[in-house]
């Protein structure tokens, strides 16, 4: 594959997820619930920078944790854009879908450090009794939260042990993890490579 088309997909996934996360943003109260089916639901929540819709902890003042996830996924995606340049330019007998994969990976994690870059800046605070709009904005450059909203409530599992509770919900919903499209372009990414392709990386 050649860089330009590397580059026109990971700019192609990045507007998809950009163009969700905005309609959610903007049309939808925090914590608003929509059912498309009884097992997909668009379910709106914001967390500090953690996947599928984790929140990291911040006792109060500034949040540092944020701020060096933000400055941590600056670098990787720096460092992920550098091998995904060589193994296309000096690896020549790299399979395409290692490749496609690795610019999975990249689109999501480029993805998700775009709401934490300006979405504090440009949009006001979303809340559960109003929508959010373009505004002067809630935090600072890198300090804004990300947006998720994929939430599969697949079938309750009651009377569950407690050291498989990180499995459900609070409504004890198998795989109660609410997550975006940058989410799922990373995990369906690494899925792959190590089911298809980890003997290239193994060499």
């Amino acid at each position: 594959m050649k860089i330009r088309n590397i580059t026109i997909l990971v700019v192609a996934l990045l507007l998809l997820d950009q163009i969700l996360k905005i309609w959610i943003k903007t049309n939808m109260h925090l914590y608003e619930d929509i059912e498309i089916l009884p097992w997909f639901h668009l379910h709106f929540v914001e967390n500090n920078g953690a996947a599928f819709g984790m929140q990291l902890s911040n006792a109060g003042g500034f949040d540092w944790g944020k701020l060096l996830l933000s400055l941590f996924r600056v670098v990787m995606i720096g460092l992920l854009g550098y091998y995904i340049n060589h193994l296309v330019k000096r690896e020549k007998g790299t399979p395409r879908g290692v490749v496609i994969g690795l610019a999975l990976i990249l689109a999501g994690a480029i993805g998700n450090l775009v709401d934490s870059m300006f979405y504090g800046m440009i949009f006001t605070q979303s809340t559960p009794m109003t929508v959010a709009t373009l505004g002067e904005g809630y935090s600072t450059f890198l300090m804004g939260k990300v947006v998720d909203m994929f939430y599969f409530p697949l079938f309750q599992w009651n009377n569950i042990p407690s050291w498989l509770s990180f499995l459900v919900d609070g409504n004890n919903y198998f795989f109660g993890a609410i997550f975006n499209l940058a989410d799922a372009y990373i995990s369906v990414a690494v899925v792959y490579l190590l089911i298809f392709h980890y003997k290239f990386f193994q060499s």
